[in-house]
């Protein structure tokens, strides 16, 4: 038992809660498939030209960063600004491997398959994050449970390449093959989150390393001749919302994962593939692909196994929280 006054770990470690927050956050990032698809027709950008598709990535998360330092900034009355070189340092790695690696992966893989293919592809992060946790950095045990989860997950990410030929004719690693990097890449991030967060505000890190590593692609993209040209109006309310949901979204996850083990918060990651699934196939017009009966069995695959993992004994729940609670 704690011995700490009540705290905000009292609320947000409670199940519910839990839900309803990791809920939001896969919804925003659901929607996030379709609408940067529509962005690159709304901004022109050339999706084969990879330096324009990262100018429009990092132009994103610039202004996701900035507006997640200014809401924060709001709620603590005074400027969010770092105040270390570990806190600087904890930064630049999380730029690095939220923002760098895995939106360059993300974003020029998304411009190589459908929306609904990238989101249900999207959804191994959940596992990549487990085994990450588990193997790597011991912040998890991996229970028969848990395993089963990732297996059964895994089989859903195979199933739907598999099911729509993807190893024989539509699977390329620039588009399925770098969703899946990004997804690694998600898994470190969220490792490395969930130990910073226990000496830094999630929410400091979370618009610092976006406003840094938006600066880096944008630079970088320039640099190598990348080109973005809103079309009208709405293309600036799109980027808007593209910016909001990392900057909202994120934050909140960085929040969940402080108070919670790793596998506690990202398992609910499930939810960010169904949703993704549904709104590309309203917004994108994929209905025929998302009515597929291997993308359904494939979605069906992921939700099992992020079931699975879930179901663990919620004594190893309390234990793990004991542990990482800090």
């Amino acid at each position: 038992m704690s011995t700490q006054s009540p705290s905000p770990s009292c609320f947000l470690t409670k199940l519910p809660i839990v839900c309803l927050l990791a809920g939001i956050c896969c919804a925003l990032w659901g929607s996030a498939f379709p609408c940067v698809k529509i962005g690159y027709v709304l901004f022109s950008v050339d999706t084969s030209h990879v330096p324009s598709v990262i100018l429009f990535a990092g132009t994103r998360f610039f202004l996701a960063g900035i507006l997640a330092i200014l809401i924060g900034s709001v709620t603590i009355r005074k400027p969010l600004m770092p105040r270390s070189r570990r806190t600087w340092r904890h930064i630049l790695h999380l730029s690095l491997l939220q923002t760098i690696l895995q939106y360059i992966f993300f974003y020029i893989g998304l411009a190589h398959t459908t929306g609904v293919k990238g989101s249900i592809i999207g959804a191994s992060n959940a596992f990549a994050a487990l085994l990450v946790a588990a193997l790597l950095f011991r912040q998890e045990t991996l229970t028969g449970r848990k395993l089963l989860g990732c297996v059964l997950g895994f089989s859903g990410v195979v199933l739907v390449n598999l099911g729509q030929g993807g190893l024989d004719g539509t699977f390329q690693i620039t588009g399925e093959g770098f969703v899946f990097l990004s997804s690694i890449s998600y898994a470190f991030s969220s490792v490395f989150l969930k130990r910073y967060s226990a000496e830094d505000d999630p929410v400091l890190l979370s618009g610092w390393q976006f406003a840094v590593g938006g600066a880096v692609m944008m630079a970088g993209s320039l640099l190598c001749g990348g080109r973005i040209a809103p079309l009208a109006p709405p293309a600036g309310l799109m980027l808007l919302y593209l910016a909001c949901i990392s900057a909202v979204a994120y934050s909140l996850w960085g929040i969940l994962l402080k108070y919670n083990p790793v596998s506690r918060v990202t398992v609910f990651s499930f939810m960010t593939p169904v949703f993704g699934a549904a709104l590309s196939a309203l917004l994108l017009r994929e209905g025929a692909q998302l009515l597929g009966w291997t993308t359904l069995a494939a979605l069906a695959l992921v939700c099992a196994g992020i079931w699975a993992v879930n179901a663990a004994p919620r004594k190893n729940l309390s234990s793990g929280r004991k542990r990482h609670d800090l």
